[in-house]
């Protein structure tokens, strides 16, 4: 190719802006505009070639004129500057000198004679030197500079940024190879022919870039395409568990990109696919690694419950405070796979059915509606009999309103449900409960830990071995702890005070100086001036000094139960014990329906109000909150340990049609939009968490108790496919006539009544309940598509009585109970399940491990009676 005055001006006169619109690609980061790159027929815009072209047809004196400045009549730049976050161009369109011309008077320097120096290197080269140096590594690719056919948008859809840096590399290595010195020409000729072949197609490729379908922002190798594709169909068959570990006997495989992946497929012995259950038995080793952390063995030593504090009531001392009805609505209970014939029970106050040979789930009738309900907590390793506390409202009918103070009297029952083992049968029974004249209880809370002491230890009278630690909130505006007692232990150490001589039939005591925790100050305390107290929250980090509770007017307040500050703690005469909070904060406009405390930091608190806003709290900085979510009128929250968001759920009076149910909110920090878990047609009146098995259960209105296995949150759950496998009904609840109104009619009719006496007369609940011992096959099975036939097309008969609503819900805390769910109603009637099917996938080594540590420290220090 020889060089002419007329091909110099003609390829001067082509590089001003817009001359050669075809010629040469947009490229991002580093590829040359329009009117930016050296245009002509002899000068394809490749660095290569223009390097290889220009040397040719550039002589010395041109070469001169660019390094002195540009001539008469030639623009100062033939380049247009790059815009921001683009690399320059410049270097692409400076020539690399020949080795032959000598330049400049005094000669050419050694370096510049042979054009293989540093010298020769532009800055930007340079750096792409550098970048390509870096790049280098084993999945770094060298082959394959054609690029693919590319679709009408142009970029790929995923992985651009990847690609994007791997074309920085080839281009690197483009420039690296023009700065480098040629081959030693004795070597093989073949890559000489490899290098023509590539001219030859990017010189097509330049002749049809007017091509709108061909105008990409860059165009990568196919291996480059091929690697993307091959992680994209990776990820979108593992979107879900990308971040997982992966399941005990499964392998994990390599991608190309060096990157391990767990291998989630199959489905695992329970039926539920591996994706499914690879979050289950994460949670559970988490679970069981943070509370030994953060939990404690032995918390309040002072707080030991006392002989002479709890006094027997007589038949007659407790009839106000026993429930009204002394038997229980008609009820069946059909369980699938089974064929029990359909009886029809009916028990008596305060007593229960024997447990399922096979299925080992049961039934007890407390006498009321259920608002109230909590699981006792026991050391891991330790095994105990395991006891739910729970309060029902005096009469079926009974309501009570939110605005001001009311007080009455009220039952707080505790009860026995054996070890839970497998092969124990043990038949529930009421332990003992407590007489109090504060009201309605809307929440209780039992300390997470150090509160449990081996039952039959070396306590001395009067001193009780304790149970736990409970707090109560009722209507009257009050929060109340009660340190409990082994049933056994009070059963021989306290002492019955009759006064008719009637023995009683079940052991009602009424307790004294108990410790109350009142709001305001000492100067002007006044159970009015927040409300009624309907949630509490213990902290769940030891030593659980802090208890938080939230009241009508929105005012959170939070007491230190280990405080010495008299502005805060009262001792009184007869021996009760108020405490004052150290920290109080307006949360929302309206009544805090929920509060929940996150146990992986105790700093954060989340609340829940009737202004329909959730809330994240800092308690570090309360003069706002981290986050404030407006949504739909929630009722009750649940935290679990992994992630940093809460599942909620909502009444349905403000929700979008078809946005009714389950959702989980992040609190803000990762931006995560909501995740819907399960659709309810009704309103969730209850939901609870289980940290153990990252699953997390609720009751609505309807009478169904649906369980919802969770997602990894720690990672984007917009990518989460086929939610619906994910939840399954625990039972089904309904309320059925026990005749038809029409003799020779088969159309059931129920009464339009909201009268208990009159529902109960014509009408029983049946309760049909699911097979958990295994989900193979679950969604052909009948109890599977009758929860998604009562998503879609469930009816609300919202003019009678809803005997089969199902109020709350506990999930146990206890890694010997991690797969029991305690649920109960309107109806009064408590039922008690096992989830085996996902109690299996927790690691069968935590419990001998918890067992052989426990065995190790068997119980708390002794410590001295208290007076």
């Amino acid at each position: 190719m020889t060089s002419s005055p007329r091909a110099a001006r003609r390829h001067v006169a082509g590089s001003g802006p817009g001359v050669e619109r075809g010629r040469g690609r947009r490229r991002r980061g580093g590829g040359h505009a329009g009117g930016s790159g050296l245009s002509g027929p002899g000068a394809p815009p490749g660095l290569p070639r223009m390097a290889s072209s220009a040397a040719g047809a550039r002589g010395p004196r041109c070469r001169e004129r660019s390094r002195r400045g540009r001539g008469r009549g030639a623009p100062r730049e033939l380049s247009s500057p790059a815009a921001p976050g683009e690399v320059a161009v410049k270097p692409r369109q400076r020539p690399v000198r020949s080795p032959k011309a000598p330049s400049g008077p005094q000669g050419p320097r050694p370096e510049e004679a042979d054009g293989r120096g540093e010298a020769s290197r532009s800055p930007e080269a340079e750096v792409l030197l550098r970048l390509s140096r870096g790049l280098q590594g084993p999945g770094g690719l060298r082959d394959g500079r054609d690029g693919p056919d590319t679709p009408p948008g142009g970029r790929p859809r995923r992985r651009a940024a990847k690609v994007a840096l791997l074309y920085l590399q080839e281009l690197a290595e483009e420039l690296t190879s023009v700065c480098q010195p040629p081959a030693p020409t004795e070597g093989p000729q073949e890559p000489q022919r490899v290098q023509r072949k590539r001219r030859r197609k990017k010189e097509e490729e330049d002749a049809n870039s007017d091509d709108p379908t061909q105008d990409a922002d860059f165009v990568p190798s196919k291996d480059v395409l091929l690697q993307a594709e091959e992680e994209e169909e990776s990820d979108a068959a593992l979107s879900e568990e990308s971040e997982l570990e992966p399941l005990r006997g499964h392998s994990v495989r390599t991608s190309s990109g060096g990157r391990s992946k767990p291998l989630c497929r199959g489905v695992a012995p329970n039926g539920f696919h591996n994706s499914i259950m690879a979050p289950v038995e994460k949670c559970s080793s988490l679970t069981y690694s943070l509370r030994e952390q953060v939990h404690s063995q032995w918390e309040f030593p002072d707080w030991i419950p006392l002989a002479h504090n709890w006094m027997h009531l007589s038949e007659s001392e407790a009839a106000p405070y026993l429930p009204v009805e002394e038997k229980s609505p008609l009820f069946c209970v059909q369980r699938e796979g089974l064929e029990d014939g359909g009886a029809l029970y009916r028990l008596n106050r305060f007593s229960s059915l024997q447990p399922h040979e096979e299925r080992r789930d049961a039934a007890f009738f407390v006498g009321g509606p259920i608002w109230a309900m909590e699981w006792c907590p026991t050391p891991e390793g330790a095994a105990a009999a395991q006891y739910v506390a729970l309060y029902c409202h005096r009469t079926m009918e009974e309501t009570h309103s939110v605005v001001g103070l009311h007080r009455g009297p009220a039952l707080l029952q505790l009860w026995g449900l054996g070890t839970l083992q497998e092969g124990s049968a043990d038949r529930a029974g009421l332990a003992y409960a407590i007489a109090a004249d504060h009201g309605c209880v809307w929440d209780m809370k039992f300390c997470p830990s150090g509160a449990w002491e081996p039952p039959g230890g070396s306590s001395k009278h009067p001193r009780m071995s304790r149970l736990g630690l409970l707090a109560a909130a009722f209507s009257d505006g009050s929060v109340v702890l009660y340190a409990l007692p082994h049933p056994g232990a009070l059963q021989s150490c306290t002492r019955t005070q009759v006064k008719d001589g009637s023995p009683p039939k079940h052991v009602i005591c009424k307790v004294r100086h108990t410790t109350a925790l009142q709001v305001g100050s000492i100067q002007a305390g006044s159970a009015a001036e927040c409300g009624q107290c309907f949630s509490l929250s213990w902290m769940p980090s030891r030593p659980h000094q802090h208890l938080a509770a939230g009241f009508y007017d929105g005012t959170v307040a939070v007491w230190n139960l280990l405080t010495a500050s008299p502005l805060q703690r009262v001792s009184h005469p007869d021996g009760s014990l108020q405490l004052y909070p150290f920290q109080c904060f307006l949360a929302h406009d309206h009544a805090v329906r929920s509060i929940e405390w996150c146990k992986a930091n105790s700093n954060f608190l989340v609340t829940v109000g009737n202004d329909r806003k959730i809330k994240f709290w800092d308690l570090r900085r309360l003069y706002e909150p981290i986050n404030s979510i407006k949504r739909f009128l929630s009722t009750e929250v649940a935290w679990l340990l992994p992630y940093n968001g809460v599942t909620v759920a909502q009444d349905n009076c403000y929700a979008s049609y078809g946005l009714c149910g389950i959702h989980y909110i992040d609190a803000g920090y990762l931006g995560y939009k909501a995740y819907f878990v399960a659709p309810r047609k009704g309103t969730v009146w209850s939901i609870s968490g289980s940290d153990w098995l990252n699953t997390v259960a609720a009751g609505d209105i309807t009478g169904e108790l649906v369980a919802a296995v969770l997602p990894d949150l720690a990672v984007n759950p917009l990518n989460v496919k086929r939610s619906s496998d994910r939840r399954f009904p625990v039972y089904k609840a309904d309320l059925l006539p026990c005749s038809p109104a029409v003799p020779g009619s088969g159309e059931p009719v129920l009464p339009r009544t909201r009268h208990y006496s009159e529902m109960v007369a014509t009408a029983y609940v049946r309760f049909r309940d699911t097979d958990l011992r295994s989900f193979k096959n679950f969604p052909s099975r009948e109890p599977m598509r009758r929860m998604h036939k009562q998503e879609g097309k469930a009816e609300l008969s919202l003019d009678r009585l809803q005997l089969e609503a199902l109020h709350k819900v506990r999930f146990s805390p206890n890694l010997e109970a991690c797969g029991w769910l305690v649920s109960g109603g309107q109806a009064g009637i408590v039922r008690l399940h096992c989830l085996a099917g996902l109690a299996a996938a927790v690691d069968p080594q935590l419990l001998p491990q918890s067992r052989a540590r426990y065995s190790s420290h068997p119980g708390p220090p002794v410590s001295p009676p208290s007076e």
